[in-house]
C-alpha cells in the first residue's frame, strides 16, 4: 500500500461511512467535539449510523466500555500484563501519529477504538409528537442520493433548462445558509438536523421538481416567492421544514401534520361588523361595461337582430382553442352532426413570456412559449387533440339572445339577506359557453347556500373537465334538485379518489338562476372573482357587487385581471386550483374569494379606526368634524363616491 500525499484530504470521501479502506485518502464527516481527526479515522456522528469495519485482517483491539463513539488519539487499552508488555514494546505506545501513512495510528485507532455498535438516529430529531412512532432499533439509515446540482428531467419542463437552472441555484443557497445558520448555532440541540451537503441537494430538487409538476402555469412566481420566505425564514420554521422534509423523504411518514394546517384568518370583528364594513367595498359598475359588466338588458329588438344575425351566418363560429373557423349545428344537422372541422388541435396552455435580461439588448429577447407544452410560439399547431372545436359568445345582446338578463328582483317579505358569496362554472355547448355549475357559500362564514349541477339549453360539446371540475360521471350520478343526498361511486374520472354524495342537477340555467335569486335581494352584497363572468353565465343583472379583481387590482387595471390562485396564495398563503385534470372546485373557489374579502375588511377597518372611526350598535360613527371617507381613496372600487353606512340590521 502507498503513503498518500494528503492531496485529497480536504475532499470528502464520495463512500462517507460505508468506506472500508483502511488508509483512504479522501476525508471522512467527524464531529465537532473532536477538532483534529485523522482523515482515515472512521467516526460515528450524531444523526448517522456508524459502520464498523469490514477488514477482517487486522488485529482486533479490546472493546471499549459501551456507549464510546468518538475516536481520539490515546494510547491502546491495556488488558493484561501479556497485553501490556507487548504493549510497551509496540511503536504504538509512543505518542501517536496523526498521518494517514502511520500503520500504528490505523491499528490503535481508527479500527481498534470504534465498536461496531450502531447508533440510531434520534427520534425527536425528526418526528412530531402527533407522528406514530417506530422502535428505535428498526430506524433506516438516513442516506441521500448522490445527485448533481442540476434541474431534474420532467416531460414537459414549465421554463427553460437555464432559467430553472439559475433558480435551482437560488433556491439551493437559500437552503444552504439556513443549514449553515443551523449548524453554527450552539443552542441548537438537535445536531442531527443539520443536513450533509447530498441531503441539501436533494431537498432542494425535490422542491423545485414538485413547484414544476404543480404549478407549471406559475412556476417562476411560487419558486421566488419560497426563495423570498427562506430569506425571512427563522431557525425554528427551517427546523420544521427538514423534520418534514426528513419524515416525508426517508422515514416515509409523511410531511409533519402541523405544517399543512390552513392559516386561521381572523379580522377582529364580529360577522355584522365585518358586514358592515364590507359595504364600502361595494364596486360601483356603471362605467365599466367595456369590460364585460352588464348594467342594462338588451331592448327585445337587439336581441331580434342578434337571432336573425346567428341565422345569416348559417353556424359559423371562431373556435376558441385554436383559433380556426368551423360550422356549428344547434338541434344536430340531419346526419347527426353538431360541428364541422373534425378534431381540434391546440395548446390547452397560455403562452409565457421569459422575464426580461440585461443582456436582451444584445442577444434579443427571447422568444415565448405554452405553458403546456414548453414549445415555441408559432412553431407548432398545438400539443393537444380535442373531439371537436368550441366556441363562447360575449356579445351582450347575443347572450341575451339565449337567455334574456334578469334583474335581482325584490322580496319585502324576506327582509335584508346576509352577503354571498358565489361562483360559476361553464362549460361549451352549441350556443357557446354555458352555466353547468353554480355554488353559493355565506359570507363570512363560509356556509354551504346551494351547489347544483345545471343542465345547460345547447347540446354539449366539451365540459371543459379540465377547469370546470365537471365530468360525465356528474351528470350520470346526480339527482333532481330537492333530492335526499345518497352516498355514491367516486365522483372522478379515476379511480380511487374521495367519495361524495352526488350533486344535485336543474333542468335549465333560468332554474339555477332563480334558486340563486332566493338568496338574494337588490342590496345584498354579491362576492365574486371576476364576477363579469359568472355573472352573465346566470344573466343576472344585480346592483351590489363585490368584485376581488377591483379590491386587488393587476398591473395596468382591466383588462388585466389577477389570477384567483395567485391572489390566494400571496394574501391567504393559501394553495387552491391543485386538483390538476380534475378542474377547480367551486366552492374552494368562492370560499377562497369570501376570504380575500376579509383580508380587505381588516385592511378597511385598521385604516379607519387610525383615523378616529369606531363602531356602534353596528353602525360606523365617524369622527367629530370628519368630512371624508380615508378608505374610499385606497381601498375598494369606486373612488370618490359617497357611501352609504347602512347596515343589514
Amino acid at each position: 500500500m502507498f503513503a498518500t500525499l494528503g492531496l485529497f484530504k480536504d475532499i470528502p470521501c464520495p463512500e462517507g461511512q460505508e468506506c472500508s479502506l483502511m488508509r483512504c485518502m479522501f476525508s471522512h464527516t467527524h464531529s465537532s467535539d473532536d477538532p483534529s481527526p485523522t482523515p482515515n479515522t472512521s467516526i460515528a456522528t450524531e444523526g448517522t449510523t456508524s459502520i464498523p469495519s469490514k477488514s477482517s485482517g487486522l488485529q482486533k483491539a479490546p472493546a471499549q466500555s459501551k456507549g464510546t463513539s468518538r475516536v481520539k488519539p490515546s494510547p491502546p487499552v491495556r488488558t493484561d500484563s501479556a497485553s501490556m508488555k507487548a504493549a510497551s514494546s509496540s511503536p504504538a505506545n509512543k505518542k501517536p501519529r496523526t498521518t494517514p501513512s502511520s500503520p500504528s495510528t490505523l491499528h490503535s485507532t481508527a479500527r481498534a477504538v470504534s465498536p461496531p455498535r450502531p447508533t440510531p438516529v434520534p427520534t425527536s430529531a425528526v418526528r412530531n409528537a402527533t407522528t406514530p412512532t417506530k422502535p428505535t432499533a428498526q430506524l433506516p439509515l438516513r442516506k441521500a442520493p448522490r445527485e448533481s446540482l442540476n434541474p431534474r428531467m420532467l416531460p414537459k419542463a414549465p421554463t427553460t433548462h437555464t432559467v430553472r437552472m439559475s433558480i435551482l441555484k437560488k433556491l439551493h443557497g437559500a437552503m444552504a445558509s439556513l443549514n449553515n445558520k443551523i449548524a453554527l448555532d450552539k443552542a441548537n440541540t438537535e445536531k442531527s438536523l443539520v443536513l450533509s451537503p447530498d441531503e441539501l441537494i436533494t431537498m432542494a430538487l425535490d422542491e423545485e421538481e414538485k413547484a414544476a409538476k404543480d404549478n407549471a402555469s406559475v412556476y417562476s412566481n411560487v419558486i421566488k416567492l419560497r426563495i423570498v420566505k427562506l430569506a425571512k425564514m427563522s431557525n425554528e420554521d427551517w427546523l420544521k421544514e427538514v423534520k418534514a422534509h426528513l419524515n416525508e423523504r426517508y422515514y416515509k411518514l409523511g410531511p409533519v401534520q402541523t405544517e399543512h394546517k390552513p392559516k386561521v384568518l381572523t379580522t377582529g370583528l364580529s360577522p355584522e361588523e365585518e358586514i358592515t364594513i364590507a359595504r364600502r367595498l361595494i364596486t360601483p359598475l356603471q362605467g365599466l361595461e367595456q369590460h364585460g359588466y352588464v348594467t342594462k338588458a338588451p331592448s327585445n329588438q337587439e336581441v331580434e337582430n342578434a337571432r336573425k344575425g346567428v341565422v345569416e351566418s348559417k353556424g359559423w363560429e371562431k373556435c376558441d382553442r385554436c383559433g380556426g373557423r368551423f360550422q356549428v349545428f344547434p338541434g344536430r344537422r340531419e346526419d347527426g352532426s353538431l360541428t364541422t372541422g373534425g378534431q381540434c388541435t391546440h395548446h390547452p396552455g397560455k403562452p409565457l413570456w421569459p422575464p426580461r435580461q440585461k443582456t436582451d439588448r444584445i442577444t434579443g429577447s427571447r422568444e415565448a412559449y405554452f405553458s403546456c407544452c414548453n414549445e415555441p410560439v408559432g412553431t407548432s399547431s398545438g400539443c393537444t387533440k380535442s373531439p371537436t372545436h368550441v366556441f363562447k359568445v360575449s356579445e351582450t345582446k347575443r347572450l341575451a339572445s339565449v337567455l334574456q338578463f334578469e334583474i335581482t328582483p325584490e322580496q319585502p317579505d324576506k327582509g335584508p339577506q346576509p352577503p354571498v358569496c358565489f361562483d360559476c362554472e361553464m362549460g361549451y355547448t352549441t350556443l357557446g359557453l354555458e352555466l353547468i355549475r353554480l355554488t353559493a357559500v355565506s359570507w363570512p362564514e363560509g356556509k354551504n347556500l346551494l351547489d347544483v349541477l345545471v343542465r345547460p339549453i345547447g347540446e354539449i360539446l366539451d365540459l371543459n373537465s379540465r377547469f370546470s371540475g365537471v365530468f360525465p360521471e356528474h351528470y350520470t350520478q346526480a339527482v333532481p334538485y330537492g333530492s335526499p343526498a345518497v352516498v355514491s361511486t367516486p365522483t372522478g374520472p379515476e379511480e380511487g379518489e374521495i367519495q361524495h354524495p352526488p350533486l344535485q342537477v336543474v333542468e335549465s340555467p333560468a332554474a339555477a338562476r332563480a334558486l340563486l335569486f332566493q338568496l338574494l335581494q337588490p342590496d345584498t352584497p354579491l362576492i365574486g372573482h371576476a364576477i363579469d363572468n359568472d355573472l352573465n353565465a346566470c344573466r343576472i343583472i344585480h346592483p351590489t357587487v363585490i368584485d376581488t379583481v377591483i379590491l386587488y387590482p393587476a398591473a395596468g387595471g382591466l383588462p388585466n385581471r389577477m389570477a384567483l390562485r395567485t391572489l390566494a396564495r400571496r394574501h391567504l398563503e393559501r394553495e387552491i386550483q391543485t386538483g390538476g385534470n380534475r378542474g377547480h372546485d367551486s366552492k374552494e373557489d368562492a370560499t377562497a374569494t369570501g376570504d380575500l374579502v376579509r383580508v380587505k375588511v381588516a385592511e378597511t377597518w385598521k385604516i379607519l379606526k387610525s383615523k378616529g372611526w369606531v363602531l356602534q350598535a353596528g353602525q360606523l360613527v365617524p369622527p367629530p368634524g370628519a368630512t371624508e371617507d380615508p378608505a374610499e381613496s385606497k381601498l375598494g372600487g369606486g373612488a370618490g363616491q359617497k357611501r352609504s353606512n347602512s347596515t343589514l340590521d
